[in-house]
């Protein structure tokens, strides 16, 4: 499959999220998950199994500067891109001198599918204040036809 395509069975999975309740570490459609585990779910979907074991984090964004376990993660299981397209992850750093702490998948230019505390994985705007946060973005791995 193309990158297109990949990215076309990622978006439309991200959308049977949607509505999915926020729960901390949870990664299970329509029950609870958070931003993590949106894409754990996704990949689940996918690819099959997760690729490794996510050890806990905390609920909240604080973190230690240069704690970049996401980012970390991201690298190693993604592609590293410049120019993200719809279904795509996008890293976030919430905190400036924190580290990467929330993602989400591009659904259209201006637009994310994610989940966040107190709310429900939802598609929202690419709005700037999330827009100066952006760390990364990364496409899927090419899914076999």
């Amino acid at each position: 499959m193309t990158r297109a395509q990949t990215g076309s069975a990622v978006l439309a999975e991200a959308r049977c999220w949607i509505g999915t309740p926020y729960q901390h570490q949870a990664s299970c459609r329509g029950a609870g998950t958070d931003c993590l585990g949106l894409v754990r779910g996704i990949w689940r979907a996918l690819y099959g199994s997760e690729p490794c074991a996510v050890p806990p984090y905390r609920p909240d964004w604080d973190g230690l500067p240069g704690d970049e376990a996401l980012l970390q993660a991201a690298q190693t299981y993604f592609a590293p891109i410049s120019e993200p397209q719809p279904g795509d992850l996008i890293l976030f750093r919430p905190h400036p001198a924190g580290p990467a702490k929330h993602c989400a998948i591009l659904s259209a230019p201006d637009c994310i599918i994610h989940a966040y505390w107190g709310r429900c994985v939802a598609e929202t705007s690419l709005s700037a204040w999330w827009r100066r946060r952006q760390v990364a973005a990364f496409s899927f791995p090419h899914m076999e036809p």
